[in-house]
């Protein structure tokens, strides 16, 4: 009997237009807990190092949650995995809202895409139905009209739709992947590996279900769960105001990313945020992902003026700093249109901003010119200039055929010193999150395989302003006074639990803000609803070890690719340059009272910093301190003896480590 899973893996070849079914074997998955954790085994084993990301023999992985399709609380996630166009390195990336779970009731796990099409294509799965259909009539249509002509050719307004739009057909590389119109799976340019692909979408309709092995035990974890979760008093904010609730306190702190992070505030930054898009009466409604107990999502319209009829989900904190106060402005209509705009296309809303920022700075520097810019005046809080830029980019028009390669590769055709405000590492940009005045979140964004973003170890407890949060920094480091960003002390035993934590988060299909963003949902929580579901004995402990070795194999597939320590990095213009306005209350707000350690001199992620925690965090997790490689008695110990072996045979383990 097979409990939780839905059975099935699909194997799609669009080289050759074969579709295969197999069977999953749920002791494989376990071991790494499933989708993200899935999803990188097969990442590793099946494709070779060196290959182009966008071509035929990338592989594209949807893997959904071991727990989605359930009645886990937030368990809508699905992982989207393979090389990424953005940095040539592994790349996960993350999407919710109820396309997962209906893979899972059509009877499928996973989905496994290799080659690529003559013709644009799409996929249609109907239960044991599972056709290759044409698309050549879809083919440059965005996301809304893309999702909507699915919908009508098929007669059911419930199909569950993941796409791409413009942008990822035109092979941006921060392309993204949407499903119910609105959410995304963005970052990296996972829509770019799907257009290279010539697939513009997934179809899914499913009238299964999934069985559970313990109904009555995991009803009582479920409902644990969710009465753990509404005790944290920011579930409530969440749902009311959003992710950009807290716009306003991070900007009095010098922490909210303006003018492409040379400012860490702006003026009336309230004015885009959450509680503004609900007191100007932008917020039409709140919209949550399958199982979500917060409904954060945000579904925003503008009823009258110059962009009248804009409307889409969001805008989310990271939207609203990238493409307003990254960019100038504070104009909320500018930063909806232009968030719809991103929707539209299919374009991740961080590298979107991050690009234009730099091109913004650019021209005031005086490095690029109305001549590069086709006329266009990049000054700060141009409405205009931002919105022109979105499309040229994603059509790759001009000069916005360049930004659409992401912002490292358009400083290095411009030149001039302009990567000195390149804010990227490892290919990607930066997402908004002020590194320089938390030092927990520096480590974490410079060893993040993807690059340096939030997105897979979700650090918010070292800010110490809840009592969940600090209470479990006294949990790792066993004493809550470390609850404190502006220290490097004990930041390498933060952040490794949290990754760890974070893995198993994803693998499960739950969202972040049940677990590491809020601590409702705790390890030995989820290890209980899993056991429950799964029907295998999980305790904290194995999932926390199961989450260690899906970190490991995710740098193993990067070491793979010759990433060694010196990838392990974050922006120059963050390692170089003291962040100015960082508030003189900071360190008296975060300390909440209970004592901390002495603040670093300086707000900046300087080298001497960041190697400081580097040499803690690779001793903690087994890695060699002077490259940053895995050791090879760390693997065996993780159960991942062909890892090590292929590791070892290119070169790629240390001679400390054998």
């Amino acid at each position: 009997m097979m409990y939780a899973f839905a059975g099935k893996i699909l194997y799609v070849n669009l080289s050759t237009g074969e579709v295969e079914k197999r069977t999953l074997y749920p002791e494989e998955v376990l071991k790494y807990l499933g989708s993200r954790g899935f999803n990188a085994h097969i990442l590793w084993e099946m494709v070779p190092p060196g290959i182009d990301p966008l071509g035929a023999e990338n592989v594209l992985i949807f893997g959904t949650g071991t727990l989605t399709a359930t009645s886990a609380p937030t368990s809508g996630r699905t992982t989207i995995t393979c090389k990424g166009p953005a940095t040539g390195l592994y790349l996960k990336t993350n999407f919710g809202g109820h396309w997962g779970a209906e893979l899972k009731f059509a009877g499928y796990d996973y989905i496994i895409i290799k080659g690529r099409s003559p013709q644009p294509v799409y996929l249609l799965i109907q239960d044991e139905r599972v056709e290759i259909r044409d698309a050549r009539e879809l083919w440059g249509k965005d996301v809304r009209e893309t999702t909507r002509a699915i919908e009508h050719a098929h007669g059911d307004a419930g199909i569950q739709v993941a796409c791409i739009g413009p942008a990822g057909e035109n092979r941006v590389a921060f392309a993204a992947i949407l499903n119910s119109y609105y959410n995304s799976a963005a970052r990296g340019g996972a829509g770019a590996v799907m257009g290279a692909k010539k697939l513009k979408a997934i179809a899914v309709c499913g009238h299964g279900s999934i069985r559970i092995a313990d109904p009555q035990k995991f009803r009582i974890a479920v409902l644990e769960a969710i009465e753990a979760s509404y005790e944290d008093f920011s579930a409530r904010t969440s749902y009311l105001y959003g992710t950009s609730s807290s716009v306003a306190v991070i900007n009095e702190l010098g922490l909210f990313p303006s003018f492409n992070f040379k400012s860490g505030s702006i003026e009336n930054a309230e004015k885009i945020s959450g509680p503004y898009l609900v007191e100007a009466g932008y917020l039409k409604r709140r919209m949550g992902c399958n199982a979500c107990i917060f409904s954060c999502h945000r579904y925003c319209e503008i009823d009258s003026g110059p962009y009248a009829g804009a409307y889409g989900g969001g805008p989310e904190y990271e939207t609203m700093s990238a493409l307003g106060a990254g960019c100038g402005t504070v104009d909320v209509e500018t930063v909806i249109k232009a968030n719809e705009l991103c929707n539209l296309y299919g374009m991740d809303t961080i590298s979107a901003g991050g690009v234009i920022q730099w091109a913004m700075e650019s021209y005031e520097k005086g490095i690029l010119d109305e001549e590069v810019t086709e006329g266009l005046k990049l000054k700060w809080g141009d409405a205009e200039a931002i919105l022109s830029l979105l499309h040229k980019i994603a059509k790759r028009e001009g000069f916005g055929d360049m930004l659409a390669d992401g912002v490292r590769k358009a400083a290095q055709r411009i030149g001039q010193g302009s990567h000195n405000w390149a804010v990227e590492a490892k290919g990607l940009e930066q997402s908004r999150v002020e590194t320089r005045g938390a030092f927990g979140y520096a480590l974490a964004f410079a060893v993040n395989p993807r690059g340096p973003d939030h997105l897979h170890t979700e650090v918010l407890a070292e800010f110490g302003t809840r009592p969940g949060g600090r209470a479990l920094v006294a949990k790792i480091t066993g004493d809550e006074r470390f609850a404190f960003p502006r220290t490097l002390e004990k930041r390498a035993e933060i952040v490794r639990w949290h990754e760890d934590c974070y893995a198993a988060t994803d693998s499960l299909g739950l969202c972040a803000f049940a677990t590491t963003a809020r601590y409702g949902v705790t390890p030995q929580l989820m290890a209980r609803m899993l056991s429950a579901a799964a029907g295998v004995d999980f305790t904290e402990e194995s999932l926390m070890q199961a989450g260690r070795r899906i970190i490991n194999i995710e740098k193993a597939f990067n070491v793979r690719e010759g990433a060694t320590r010196r990838e392990d990095r974050l922006p120059y213009r963050l390692m170089n340059e003291v962040l100015p306005n960082l508030s003189t209350d900071a360190e008296d707000r975060f300390a909440r009272g209970v004592g901390h350690p002495e603040p670093v001199k300086e707000a900046i992620n300087s080298q001497a910093y960041l190697d400081q925690m580097l040499d803690e965090y690779y001793e903690l997790h087994g890695w060699d301190i002077a490259t940053g490689l895995p050791k090879k008695k760390t693997l065996l110990s993780l159960g991942l003896q062909k890892v090590a072996r292929e590791l070892e045979r290119l070169g790629r383990i240390p001679d400390s480590g054998k």
